[in-house]
């Protein structure tokens, strides 16, 4: 009865010693799952972050690219504005391009004043931009037509060159003029690109925000109507950028300023001078990361217009 007291003592401290060991066990191999969880989720906030960083650096670049080409535009306008009143003699007019001038100066100041990315305040003066642009045409065709009824006059007094020493002068400055304002109508036939609105549709040509469902980009827009414009054909060309920075695209370029771009989209057009509108896709055949996207507009290498448009 001993023998029998005494094996089944040693074999409940033996179970009793196995289970210590199995929760030991079990303890440490908890805590090793919970550390390798905590470096795995450190390591995918570090990621996370620097791919924030990285995107608030591209949209910032981009921001004071867009700023720089807003002050360079002002600062050509004010010029335009200076070059028109050293070529005419009418008092009247000349005042009016003189408060025009100061108008435009003021708000080239303003805007050398404001951050980057102040977006709002930026919309308005881009608004302003085009604004002035406008009135800049005006003058133009104004300056144009005076300069034409000039031209015809002169020629009528041709016949008289012996007796008008003075007529003979105005008319052989008449050449240097008319190409100063060809410079000018070139600023003002600059077209503008209105309602830009991009999108992702998915398989059913449906409007999504989640960038799995994505199977098309679709950018959409107007050419506004300019009649002071060149009316053939033109190449409109869009291009699209990642949140990484890398542009969507199938190798061709195009000119812009003094480099060449790379362009996602290309549409060929006619131009009538009327408003035009165009809409253009882009099929989605590799693999996008949600975040904000960037759809730049280009036509006879001037940047007309942008939006952004994001997915999750």
């Amino acid at each position: 009865m001993n023998t029998l007291m005494k094996n089944a003592y040693l074999c409940a401290k033996k179970t009793t010693e196995s289970m210590k060991k199995n929760i030991i066990i079990a303890c440490i191999a908890l805590i090793i799952a919970a550390l390798v969880g905590l470096v795995v989720w450190l390591m995918v906030e570090h990621k996370k972050d620097a791919e924030d960083k990285q995107e608030l650096a591209q949209l910032k670049e981009l921001a004071e690219m867009e700023k720089a080409e807003m002050e360079n535009e002002y600062q050509n306008f004010a010029n335009q504005y200076q070059e028109m009143k050293m070529q005419i003699n009418n008092d009247s007019l000349v005042a009016q391009l003189e408060a025009e001038q100061a108008r435009t100066q003021a708000a080239l100041e303003e805007l050398k004043r404001t951050k980057a990315s102040d977006a709002k305040e930026i919309m308005r003066l881009k608004e302003e931009l085009k604004t002035l642009r406008e009135i800049l045409r005006q003058y133009v065709q104004e300056i144009d037509s005076l300069q034409r009824l000039n031209t015809a006059l002169n020629n009528e007094n041709q016949n008289l060159r012996t007796t008008n020493e003075q007529q003979q002068a105005h008319i052989s400055n008449l050449t240097g003029e008319r190409q100063a304002l060809s410079e000018k109508v070139a600023i003002a036939a600059q077209l503008d690109a209105t309602g830009i609105h991009a999108q992702g549709n998915n398989k059913k040509g449906k409007a999504t925000e989640k960038i799995k469902d994505v199977k098309k980009l679709v950018v959409s827009f107007s050419i506004s109507r300019n009649v002071t414009a060149q009316a053939g054909n033109r190449s409109i060309y869009v291009r699209i950028t990642t949140p990484l920075g890398d542009v969507l695209t199938h190798g061709g370029t195009f000119h812009y300023e003094n480099r060449t771009l790379e362009y996602s989209i290309r549409k060929d057009i006619e131009y009538t001078g009327e408003e035009t509108s165009i809409t253009v896709y882009w099929d989605v055949a590799e693999t996008l990361s949600d975040g904000t996207y960037r759809a730049d507009i280009f036509a006879d290498g001037k940047n007309i217009g942008h939006t952004t448009f994001s997915f999750r």
